[in-house]
């Protein structure tokens, strides 16, 4: 055989493995939209197997989109770049909002669909109550964060303190990790973060703390009432069987155990379970008592 015939036959050979690949042939994409909240690089490297499940069963290429924090995934839906995303409470209350996203699927871990604030400390700061925050310096995470900012801010309403007049310092670590560790470390004197349950047995230090010696360092001082919890939400503007595939997905990996692992190891949830906009009520009313209106949240970020 000539060598520009094995070459042809190679050339026929990397094509058809090509056609065969995983890239669906259909020309048509997926944008989904990650909140990132841990450190970027972790939730995309969290999201790919569920990306590359999406794009095996929908037969279509799925793009991933993280953003550096949660207002750009707002932002996202609102210019109509995104098909679907993942939200917290906080962030799709604004989405709803400002874009024609419905939401579809909401998270649940062991069985609840809920999940809280928790007001952090060293176990040794000496602080055993929200009234000692006064005079102390404070961090909260994503301005959007449910649990790291609007939820501890109407907690605070309620006990008749005014972060900005009543901490020495104020500020917006950007994730719940970074919060953990800025307690642990003595870079501020609490912060706010979440817990799945409101009795420390699962909560964000257990997560991002490996060493039990450093979990043993942060204590609670308290939890919120129980909050909504983060949602799929979808573009409306997505074809309505495409939108309905989505859902039956995620419901379908919600039901067995290599499911549950990847939703665990992205957002430590255990899957999902239908939501309605209703739901998410009593986010609003928080955002309401917490004193931060919608579209100035919004309207901040982008300035």
């Amino acid at each position: 055989m000539g060598s520009s015939r094995r070459i042809l036959l190679l050339l026929i050979s990397l094509l058809l493995v090509v056609s065969c690949g995983k890239s669906p042939p259909s020309g048509k994409i997926l944008r989904v939209g990650f909140v990132p909240a841990e450190d970027v690089q972790q939730v995309i490297q969290n999201a790919q197997p569920i990306v590359e499940i999406l794009q095996k069963q929908l037969h279509m290429e799925v793009q991933p989109f993280v953003a550096t924090d949660y207002t750009g995934v707002v932002e996202a839906l609102r210019a109509n770049k995104l098909d679907i995303a993942f939200l917290t409470p906080a962030s799709y209350v604004l989405a709803k909002n400002e874009a024609n996203v419905r939401v579809a699927l909401k998270s649940e871990r062991k069985g609840s669909a809920y999940y809280y604030a928790a007001i952090i400390t060293r176990a040794d700061s000496g602080i055993k109550r929200l009234e000692d925050l006064r005079g102390k310096t404070f961090a909260f995470g994503d301005p959007l964060s449910t649990s790291a900012n609007v939820f501890p801010r109407k907690m605070f309403h309620e006990h008749g303190i005014d972060p900005v007049r009543d901490f020495k310092q104020i500020l917006y670590s950007g994730g719940h990790d970074a919060t953990v560790l800025a307690v642990l470390n003595g870079k501020v004197d609490a912060g706010a973060t979440y817990a799945n349950s409101p009795d420390s047995t699962d909560t964000a230090w257990m997560r991002y703390l490996k060493n039990p010696e450093d979990i043993k360092k942060i204590r609670a001082i308290a939890f919120s009432e129980p909050i909504p919890a983060d949602n799929l939400v979808i573009n409306g503007s997505l074809d309505e069987r495409i939108a309905k595939k989505v859902e039956d997905i995620f419901l379908d990996l919600s039901r067995n155990p290599q499911g549950k692992k990847m939703f665990r190891d992205l957002y430590q949830i255990d899957g999902f379970v239908p939501a309605t906009d209703k739901d998410y009520d009593s986010v609003r009313e928080a955002f309401a008592i917490a004193g931060i209106k919608l579209k100035e949240a919004l309207q901040k970020k982008r300035s």
